[in-house]
């Protein structure tokens, strides 16, 4: 290194402690790029930068990496531990060839894997982003590009606070010694890729250009499918052409963003003091899948599940915390109210009305900007459910904004497209309490400002939230699967052009597939174990040390036989949870001179269901079990399989599992070898029993799935007494049975007053063959009507009967 280098640098140092605030993503190189740091490590970076070095050495030092102005020392020779891929004065995207001071390093260094087969040096390609800011469409620059002295101390003042240290996966110049060789052209190669992936990276964090507003209007009402759309409005309406034009300016001034960085930089530092007053912490998983999509050049589709209006700002804060551009976002025309709709506009929201019935000129304009965003580049997130969960359980799926994106895929996009699922979890909604009563018929309240101040009043530390990025899913490898030569069937009208007939049962399957990804991405955390507990045992109540036991089974159930690969689990003891929750002031806690009783008063009782819902599909299948074991005691497995296979079908359309019937006996084996191991059951010649020394944690286990039981055995034997009975009769009244029992019996469960689970159980039971194309009944339903009798309790069967009885005669 020169003296002039060194002096350089040492004077740079104060000035940018000051000015630069770097964030290093990922925030944990070492574990999520599995860096081995036994091993030799370079840095390989887009400029010759000393300002660049200077902020990445400050971030190394921080995260135990090494110090890239150190030298790295190999068999007593020094080399320098960095190498930069443009010469000052030229952009990644120019033609420039590889600095001769880097040709040389790199031969060098892959010269001495052949002299060395032990050497294994880790190339860490690693960017420098100063600001996020996307370009203006007719004004782009190169995505990088080597700046003056004086520029980037303009760059310094401006964006220093904004500054991402980027760091890719690893590349192995062992790999490259020993698959390419080791001469000065696979040097060059190597830079040309690296050139490209940062061009890349620094696209996935500012996004595509943006448009001047009133030009993208122009571009899109000049299209030839708008005008189309404007011309039939006027002739069907019989009004002038250009009261028909000015309707369709209005309705794109109603829809489009209006994405403003300046407003999504000022916003993520409200959102983290935000959640900083709201959450002790967030808990984001699978973000690296991501991040490769982005680098990989994917149009990505977020669907995440909606709890609460918080999710849209949680998201967006999450992706751009994470150097990730935030979404375009589908939200509810019900949100454009002032002056959240501005802010919301300004930071990527895009507002859809309801129903798009009847209305033409709307539905194509509406299409023709969703298509313009995939073609543009630019992210976008829809709430797959279309409204926010009552219950805390999904709901079905809305497919319209899904069959838009298929219909621009078939008039043609350049990259891949990809669904991106995301669960979110919540240790405390702030609308759950509004939720429980809408449930129960209290009218839904229109949002407005007056709504926002009265929730902003009631902040408060909420426990923790979770951002958990699903299996992705690539809509051309799907579509290639089940539709092969679709990309050849584009249409370039898909208002006139006829729906083919593969799309409704594509997109329906590819709905089903999207929502079991979301909650295959599951965080179980110390509330809804809590809650799962409580609401099990009879008075909504139980000893300190019986709850410990209770959330140690559920840990384990969940870290033995894991319910997928993308799901979470608290990396905490029981103890460590239940005292957590209890903090979020939810419990009673009384104490008497055997310890601590913690339970839950009525009114929690009702709201605790919802949290329970969020990860009750995590138990279904070792609940259903535990409750089998329980009521026919010397059940064998053959047994056992037989009557959880009568049951799953429904299980899974209600709770978007994802077992196969292929891979339904292994769970199922797995977990009962779990319950045998915690000593919550006995096997002996293959005969399963409780084991008496523990029988409460497994009927606690147990209960958790019985009220989903008790609505199956509620319709169905209505069914079976009333063969007649028509459809939207039988949905009404096994509601009224519902909720008569839950008065009767104490059952706190807000499904019983949703009447959409009766309506997806008669969708399961045509497509299980217990009813025909005509909605009669088959001879398989009587056998599943008698299994579930066989596991409802003796007083909710009498109650049953007799509310039965009493709906025949008023027939």
């Amino acid at each position: 290194m020169s003296y002039g280098h060194l002096v350089s640098r040492s004077l740079l140092k104060l000035p940018l402690s000051l000015l630069v605030k770097g964030k290093t993503i990922p925030a944990n190189p070492v574990e999520e790029l599995t860096l081995d740091l036994t091993k030799p490590i370079i840095y390989a970076m887009p400029f010759d930068s000393d300002i660049d070095l200077i902020s990445l050495q400050t971030q190394t030092k921080a995260l135990g990496l090494p110090d890239p102005l150190a030298p790295l020392v190999i068999n007593g020779q020094e080399f320098s531990r960095f190498v930069f891929l443009t010469s000052k004065g030229f952009t990644t995207q120019s033609k420039q060839a590889l600095p001769k001071q880097s040709v040389t390093l790199f031969t060098q260094l892959l010269k001495l894997h052949q002299a060395d087969s032990e050497l294994d040096i880790q190339m860490l390609p690693t960017s420098i982003l100063w600001g996020r800011k996307p370009n203006k469409e007719g004004k782009e620059k190169p995505y990088l590009q080597s700046m003056s002295a004086c520029q980037k101390s303009v760059l310094l003042v401006s964006s220093g606070r904004d500054c991402l240290i980027r760091f890719s996966p690893v590349v192995s110049l062992r790999y490259m010694a020993d698959t390419h060789g080791v001469d000065e052209i696979i040097a060059h190669k190597l830079a040309r890729v690296a050139r490209i992936h940062f061009s890349r990276q620094k696209l996935a964090a500012s996004g595509p250009s943006l448009p001047q507003r009133h030009v993208l209007f122009n571009r899109l009402l000049k299209s030839p499918e708008i005008q189309k759309a404007i011309q039939d409005e006027a002739k069907s309406k019989n009004i002038p052409l250009e009261k028909a034009q000015k309707q369709a300016q209005d309705m794109l001034e109603e829809i489009a963003a209006d994405f403003s960085y300046t407003l999504i930089r000022m916003g993520a530092r409200f959102l983290g003091w935000l959640w900083n007053k709201l959450y002790q912490g967030l808990n984001i998983s699978n973000m690296a899948s991501v991040r490769k999509l982005a680098q990989d050049g994917h149009e990505i589709i977020y669907v995440p599940c909606h709890r609460s209006h918080m999710d849209y700002l949680l998201l967006s804060y999450v992706l751009h915390n994470e150097g990730m551009v935030p979404p375009h976002i589908a939200a509810g025309v019900n949100l454009n109210f002032f002056p959240a709709g501005p802010i919301f506009r300004r930071g990527g929201a895009f507002f859809i009305r309801r129903s798009f019935k009847g209305n033409k000129l709307y539905s194509t304009i509406f299409r023709e900007y969703l298509a313009e965003l995939f073609i543009k580049g630019y992210s976008v997130e829809f709430f797959s459910e279309g409204g926010r969960s009552r219950t805390g359980r999904l709901l079905q799926a809305k497919t319209g904004m899904l069959a838009m994106t298929i219909q621009t895929m078939m008039r043609g996009l350049n990259r891949p497209v990809t669904l991106v699922p995301v669960y979110i979890g919540y240790e405390h909604v702030m609308e759950v309490a509004t939720y429980a009563k809408e449930l129960t018929g209290k009218r839904k309240e229109k949002e407005s400002a007056g709504m926002v101040l009265k929730t902003l009043r009631k902040l408060r530390n909420f426990g923790q939230g979770y951002v958990n990025f699903g299996e992705p899913i690539n809509l051309n490898q799907y579509l290639n699967e089940e539709v092969p030569g679709w990309s050849s069937k584009q249409t370039h009208d898909p208002d006139n052009a006829p729906k083919p007939q593969w799309m409704n049962p594509v997109i329906n399957k590819l709905a089903n597939k999207m929502m079991t990804h979301i909650n295959d991405a599951a965080a179980a955390n110390a509330l809804t174990l809590c809650a799962t507990a409580l609401l099990a045992s009879n008075q909504r109540a139980l000893s300190r040390r019986k709850l410990e036991q209770q959330i140690d089974c559920y840990l384990s159930l969940l870290t033995q036989v894991p319910y997928s690969a993308t799901s979470t689990v608290p990396n905490a003891s029981a103890v460590e949870l239940i005292e957590h929750a209890e903090k979020l002031d939810k419990f009673i806690v009384e104490a008497d001179d055997k310890g601590d009783i913690i339970s839950l008063d009525r009114r929690q009782s009702i709201l605790m269901t919802y949290y329970r819902n969020n990860i009750i599909h995590l138990f279904a299948i070792p609940s259903l079990i535990a409750h089998l074991v329980i009521q026919k005691e010397g059940i064998t497995r053959q047994q056992l399989h037989q009557a959880i296979q009568l049951i799953y079908p429904f299980l899974k359309a209600e709770l978007f599992l994802h077992y196969s019937e292929a891979d339904l006996e292994n769970v199922v084996n797995n977990t009962v070898d779990e319950l045998a191991r915690q000593h919550l059951i006995l096997e002996q010649e293959d005969t399963l029993s409780i084991n008496p020394a523990k029988v409460q944690v497994l009927i606690l286990l147990s209960r958790t799935i019985v009220e989903t039981l008790q609505r199956y055995a509620i319709a169905l034997t209505q069914l079976v007494a009333m063969p007649k009975i028509e459809k939207g009769t039988l949905e009404q009244q096994s509601q009224n049975i519902a909720q008569r029992l839950g008065r009767l019996h104490g059952i706190n469960a807000p499904e019983f007053f949703d009447k959409g689970v009766f309506t997806t159980l008669f969708q399961t039971l045509k497509q299980q063959g217990y009813l025909d194309q005509q909605a009669e009944q088959t001879h398989k339903i009587q056998v599943l009507v008698d299994l579930l009798g066989e596991l409802l309790s003796p007083e909710i069967q009498l109650t049953l009967q007799e509310s039965i009885m009493r709906q025949d005669d008023s027939l």
